[in-house]
């Protein structure tokens, strides 16, 4: 016998004997959720025990490193575990059951035999065993939302979706292995038919003893007994060091995940769909699911708002209210929206056979009272009631969907006929009077405003002949004398702040009436004329309702001074570090939508690619509407057409400054995705990135921060205020990823916006690291 062969059987001999490797649990074991927290299988690749569930919650199940959680106990009810719990004890009398300090204990799987002993297995089955050793229950018969190597899923069980990322409980998706031989998926709450399927094997019809299997290697397929039936997955992907899973997502699609050890992120090797949309529910009510560059977003019927914002998968309501039938109340009014190309469920009340149009369909709604919404496809009228379910995008489709938005509401000035018409006729006087007195001070402007634009286009003549204003042609900016500004600033009396690049005065021109905000350029840092200009060229171009803009600029000798629009409510800095003014959460996270979509535009909208290197919350101004706008340019790098990255010394703020700064790299967007990622947690948690006055471990935000986040304890985070745990979680989780080390790791801020926005789901980041540049 060869050496090889030798070696090959000793392998599969060794996998053999790991699979049913246990670590053996005896009575009388526990575990606590803050230490000791897991019974593992001896390999370590599997543990039994707490795991974070919400923000500060713990959850009991089965986990891979890192918590990937395969498998939960107590799903059907609240899996979270109690507050006063101290331990997992697999008790003296044969229970497993949470002990609490107060109250009675909760069972955490209850077999119909008394327990004797448990294991945790390599292969990721958590047994229970009698007195005589046998098996009395074991979690691979009863899976939740994944299926491991050498699990079946049998005849009538089923997978459910977990609710979110960090929420174990049922979500709102399910894969059923039925009786007939046929693997099917629904949403929640439906009934096992065609017309809530919305994948299928289509092997119905072969039998009660149909079971979906999973190999070590990735393989899914269809057992009949124990013949092949199907193959879904192909499998062929790594084992060594690695573990192959297959899962139920929360968005409704199964696939077969890789896991390697020591390395916490899961691959993606295989996905039933594509199609993101296709899982029927994944939008709320009166939503409908449609793709943008692939990834599924959700966007509300006309008339209709989310009902969650933030949270655009949670359905929408109606922004107008329902007041009544225009058919017996002629003060009411009513419109009908349409919208193409989409499929939903059909619950028809009324079907209206040959309709010669849509305008037709929509005049039946409208003089219906009962009816909501209209399907109008080739010449048949379906009325519906709200709420419309399962609405996806499905181009190429004839449906196309009409629905009843409230538009005016007319006073009901009583009286008859005659009555009406004199206070129409009176009404009809009174706005011709209204126009003929607008009209005359309409054209009093026009006059006044005449002789003022002569007299200024005489002044704006000679400026523009001392200061050379052509150089900047194609940007319409005004050009200032540096009199003009050194008047209009009070001789730059009232500084409102500083700059990488200059400071910052307030000024009013137009005889009083426009406040703008003056950056005079400091000596040591003016540029040449030919840079100058170019940088004038490119701000000047930029229009973006989350950039302050540019209004003007002066270059008058050594004096450089530009000017801008006035921010009213000064810096995010002014406000989030001062507890007398700190927006609440929502307001905050509006704010870093704002910021977000102002660097998606310097990224990705101008015609070169422009990185800020400056993005803190000093560098961020508040409008009047608190509106927030991208300011200070003086440190910004423009890329040439061709260029992804550039080399450059080292800019903007400590603190803020990416890694790869540091590391003399290549600088990319993606330094401007870090910077935004530190602000993102200073804006979360309301304090400064450094901050020595706090203890050792709080010191550095970042690094506190994931602490908090690996621990479970991101309430912390927010101190006394009122937050949903998720919502903390998934900003954290965003900020996580975009103070990652490793540029590539970061996202673009394209899917930043999207994350922040609630269309996409945030896997679990690794450890940002950057804290070990320095070490």
């Amino acid at each position: 016998m060869s050496i090889l062969t030798i070696l090959f059987l000793l392998l599969i001999s060794t996998a053999a004997k790991a699979q049913t490797r246990s670590s053996h649990i005896t009575l009388g074991s526990s575990i606590t959720p803050s230490s000791n927290s897991s019974w593992p299988s001896p390999s370590g690749v599997f543990a039994f025990g707490f795991f974070p569930q919400h923000v500060n919650g713990y959850a009991v199940g089965i986990f891979l490193p890192e918590k990937t959680v395969v498998w939960t106990a107590n799903r059907d009810n609240d899996l979270t575990v109690p507050d006063d719990v101290v331990s997992l004890l697999l008790s003296t009398d044969g229970r497993l059951i949470l002990r609490r300090r107060q109250g009675q204990d909760v069972e955490i799987i209850s077999p119909s035999t008394t327990i004797a002993s448990a294991s945790m297995l390599d292969s990721g089955n958590f047994v229970l065993y009698d007195s005589e050793s046998r098996i009395i229950w074991q979690s691979f018969d009863y899976p939740t939302n994944t299926l491991l190597p050498g699990q079946r899923l049998q005849p009538g069980k089923e997978l459910f979706s977990s609710a979110s990322e960090t929420d174990y409980g049922k979500g709102i998706f399910r894969l059923k292995m039925q009786n007939d031989g046929n693997l099917v998926q629904y949403p929640i709450n439906t009934q096992d038919v065609a017309g809530y399927a919305y994948y299928s094997t289509g092997t119905d019809g072969a039998g009660g003893n149909v079971s979906l299997n999973l190999d070590s290697d990735g393989r899914l397929y269809l057992l009949n007994g124990s013949l092949p039936l199907q193959n879904l997955s192909n499998g062929g992907f790594p084992t060594q060091g690695s573990t192959n899973i297959m899962r139920l997502d929360v968005g409704g699609i199964f696939r077969i995940y890789s896991l390697s050890l020591g390395n916490p992120n899961l691959t993606r090797r295989w996905s039933s769909s594509n199609d993101e949309c296709l899982p029927q529910g994944f939008c709320g009510v009166n939503a409908f699911c449609t793709l943008m560059d692939n990834a599924p977003e959700c966007r509300c019927l006309p008339g209709f708002v989310y009902v969650q914002p933030g949270n655009n998968t949670a359905g929408c309501s109606r922004n107008f209210p329902l007041q009544g039938c225009a058919k017996i109340d002629d003060r009411l009014k009513y419109d009908m929206r349409r919208v193409e190309n989409t499929q939903w469920e059909g619950n028809a009340y009324e079907v209206l056979g040959k309709m010669t149009s849509e305008q037709e369909c929509s005049k039946a709604c409208l003089d219906d009272c009962n009816c909501e919404v209209a399907f109008f496809t080739g010449s048949q009228c379906r009325k519906q009631k709200l709420p419309l379910r399962f609405g996806r995008r499905s181009i190429g489709s004839s449906n196309i969907a009409l629905i009843r938005v409230g538009t005016t509401m007319e006073p009901n000035v009583g009286g008859n006929t005659n009555h009406k018409s004199i206070i129409k006729k009176e009404r009809r006087v009174d706005i011709l009077i209204i126009g003929i007195v607008l009209m005359s001070i309409a054209v009093l402007a026009l006059l006044i405003s005449v002789i003022f634009v002569h007299k200024k286009r005489k002044n704006c003549n000679k400026t523009s002949n001392e200061d050379g204003a052509n150089f900047v042609e194609g940007i319409s900016l005004k050009v200032f004398t540096f009199e003009h500004l050194f008047e209009a600033t009070h001789g730059f009396k009232e500084e409102l702040g500083r700059g990488a690049s200059g400071t910052v005065f307030k000024g009013v021109l137009q005889n009083g009436q426009k406040l703008v905000a003056v950056k005079r350029l400091e000596k040591d840092f003016a540029q040449g004329e030919r840079e100058f200009q170019t940088e004038l060229k490119t701000i000047g171009k930029m229009y973006h309702k989350n950039l302050v803009r540019l209004l003007g600029y002066c270059l008058d000798g050594d004096h450089k001074l530009l000017v801008f629009e006035y921010m009213r409510n000064g810096s995010l800095a002014d406000i989030l570090f001062n507890k007398e003014k700190q927006p609440s959460w929502e307001e905050r996270m509006e704010i870093t939508r704002d910021i977000s979509r102002g660097i998606l535009y310097l990224h990705e909208e101008c015609e070169t690619q422009i990185i800020h290197c400056d993005i803190k919350p000093q560098n961020i101004l508040m409008d009047g509407n608190w509106c927030a706008k991208i300011s200070d340019f003086g440190l910004a790098k423009h890329l040439k057409q061709d260029e992804t990255n550039t080399y450059t010394g080292i800019r903007g703020t400590k603190g803020y400054v990416a890694p790869e700064w540091y590391q003399k790299q290549a600088i990319t967007v993606k330094a401007d995705v870090y910077s935004f990622g530190v602000m993102l947690l200073e804006i979360i948690c309301c304090r400064k990135c450094v901050d020595y006055s706090r203890s050792e471990d709080e010191a550095i935000l970042e690094e506190w921060v994931y602490d908090c986040y690996a621990t479970g304890k991101i309430g912390s985070l927010i101190g006394d205020e009122m937050v949903e745990k998720r919502k903390v979680e998934r900003m954290v989780k965003i900020g996580i990823w975009c103070v990652q080390y490793d540029p590539s790791l970061r996202p673009t801020m394209k899917k930043v916006l999207l994350m922040l926005e609630g269309t996409v789901e945030i896997p679990i980041p690794p450890c940002p690291s950057s804290f070990l540049s320095s070490v």
